[in-house]
Parts: structure tokens; C-alpha cells; sequence
């Protein structure tokens, strides 16, 4: 009969999954926060009970103040967030690396409370929390025109998002009427700049149908470069969408000149069917049907304010 030999290798027979080890890790966290936020649950019901019986002279008016501008703090980390320049995670790294200041001073602990009266200044410049700004991202379907309002009374862009938001927002950039696609929306000033300055080379793609085969011959005219009215205009990429089917032509391009593509396949001679922007900073409109509407992710957005020229 075998003798089993278990005495040298008992401690592997009892080894964890990676899975398992994860799971208790979470359990421990999630544990961890609960007990933590016990805690500071007690010390405030603690410090509320001490101010009430301090006496029944407190001002009323005041302790609601108070408690307001408690709750407006919040960790500095999660204020750098809610600014939209970065995920909390590398709010918190920058915090650390020194390159935060509050009220003047620097701040290595993420953790450090702050609210929207304190000064917070991040590599050298002031960051706000952003309050109700929305971005709101179009397919927008043809004869629409890009306009908050027109005289004429044709439909406009913001009839198809009305119902959206109370917030009064614009179209970042243009689409002509009969050009359809992404149409990005906000009320965020400094993004909208941003997406709309030459210098930052915002990259744009779109689906051309043209009304005959771009021959080789002009296709490679057009990656040269070709003169307009206004100047020289080139694209970034140029190809055929479909090869079987040379009038579907895919441009990618980073100028925001009126009309521009167009105007590019029109010096060739060549009329543009339907023009349909299908990718905008990054943005595409999958999933979101013709006409339809949808508000960004948190992620997009942030990926949004670092979008750019470096930042592609």
C-alpha cells in the first residue's frame, strides 16, 4: 500500500485561485469602507449632538450653513475629477507628485478636503468644479441646419434635441444641411474652443458618395494637395470605402474650413451625393440611430479635453 506524502507539499494543497484571492480582496475592501464610513458617520452625529447641546442659543440659520458647507467638501482627488481633467486615480498620483496647490499651498494627500470656496491650482493653473455642463452627441440627419435659431424657420439642429436638457447648448462646429453625421453639443466654453481651433488638428472622417468612380488619376491629385479659392487644401487619409465600389470614398481630415470636403472633390469635378461625418475628436455615432440623440460618458468627455494636437 502507497504511503500518501503530504507533509512536504501540504501548503500548495490548500493554494488559492487568482479568482479567489481577488474576490476576498474585495470582500476586504468593501468591509474596510463600510467600517470606515461607520465611523465618520458617528463622529459627525457626535459633533451634531455636542453643537445641540451647546446650548439653545445657536443660531439655527448658521448650523444649517455649516452644514452645507460641510457637505460641499470633498476629497481633493475627487475635486480634481469633477473638474474633468483626469479619472480620480491620476488626480490622486498628481496630488501626491506635488503638483497640486490649495489656497497657495501644497498639497501631497489626495485625501486633503476641499470645497468650491477653496483656490485649487493644478500645474500652475485654477481648475473649477464643472456645474451643469452637458455634452450631448447628434446624429444629425440632412436638411437640418447647424443654428440655434434661423428667420427662415427650417428645422435646425436644436429641435432634435429639445427635449435633452434645460441647459442652453450649441453645436460644436458646423455640418451644412445636407451633410449629416456627428453633431457634438455643450455649454462648455473652453472645450468647444478647443475642438474648433486650427492648432489643435482635430481629426475628422468622413463618408463621401460621389456621382461617378474616383479615378487614380485624381485620387492621387487629391493626396497631393490641391489649390482653392481660398488656399491650398489637402486631406490626411484618402481611400476607397468600398473597392468593388469607387464613387464610396472615406476622408479623413483635420481642417474645419466651410464646406471644405466638398469643396476638395468639387475642384476635381466630381459632385458629392451624400456626405456623412463619422467620426468627430474621436467621437463615432455607433449605436446611436439618425436623428437620435445621447448624452457622453464621463470618459469620453475627459478623453475629450485631451484631445488635440499630441493628444490623438
Amino acid at each position: 500500500m502507497k504511503k500518501k506524502n503530504t507533509g512536504n507539499f501540504s501548503k500548495f494543497s490548500t493554494k488559492k485561485s487568482n479568482a479567489a484571492i481577488k474576490e476576498q480582496f474585495k470582500q476586504e475592501k468593501r468591509q474596510w469602507k463600510k467600517e470606515r464610513e461607520e465611523f465618520f458617520e458617528q463622529k459627525r452625529n457626535k459633533a451634531g449632538g455636542s453643537q445641540a447641546a451647546a446650548g439653545s442659543h445657536a443660531n439655527p440659520k448658521s448650523s444649517i450653513q455649516n452644514q452645507k458647507s460641510f457637505a460641499e467638501q470633498m476629497p481633493l482627488n475627487k475635486f480634481i475629477a469633477h473638474s474633468g481633467i483626469c479619472s480620480r486615480r491620476d488626480a490622486a498620483d498628481m496630488v501626491k507628485l506635488g503638483k497640486v496647490k490649495v489656497n497657495n499651498e501644497l498639497v501631497t494627500e489626495p485625501g486633503h478636503k476641499v470645497s468650491s470656496k477653496d483656490e485649487v491650482i493644478v500645474n500652475g493653473k485654477k481648475i473649477f468644479i464643472q456645474k451643469n455642463l452637458v455634452y450631448i452627441l447628434l446624429n444629425k440627419p440632412k436638411d437640418y441646419i447647424t443654428t440655434t435659431d434661423d428667420p427662415q424657420k427650417r428645422k435646425t439642429v436644436l429641435d432634435l434635441i429639445g427635449r435633452a436638457t434645460n441647459e442652453r447648448v450649441y453645436p460644436v462646429g458646423r455640418l451644412d444641411r445636407n451633410t449629416s453625421g456627428v453633431l457634438l453639443f455643450t455649454n462648455d466654453g473652453d472645450l468647444s474652443q478647443k475642438l474648433t481651433h486650427p492648432s489643435n488638428e482635430v481629426k475628422k472622417v468622413y463618408h463621401v458618395t460621389l456621382n461617378k468612380p474616383l479615378d487614380k488619376k485624381d485620387f492621387d491629385a487629391i493626396l497631393k494637395g490641391v489649390s482653392l479659392e481660398d488656399g491650398a487644401a489637402s486631406v490626411d487619409v484618402l481611400a476607397y470605402a468600398d473597392i468593388k465600389d469607387k464613387t464610396q470614398i472615406g476622408v479623413e481630415i483635420h481642417s474645419g474650413r466651410n464646406r471644405i470636403v466638398r469643396r476638395i472633390f468639387e475642384h476635381m469635378g466630381y459632385d458629392v451625393k451624400n456626405l456623412d461625418r463619422v467620426m468627430f475628436a474621436g467621437l463615432t455615432k455607433k449605436n446611436v440611430d439618425r436623428g437620435k440623440w445621447r448624452f457622453l460618458s464621463e470618459k469620453e468627455i475627459r478623453d475629450l479635453k485631451y484631445f488635440g494636437k499630441g493628444n490623438k
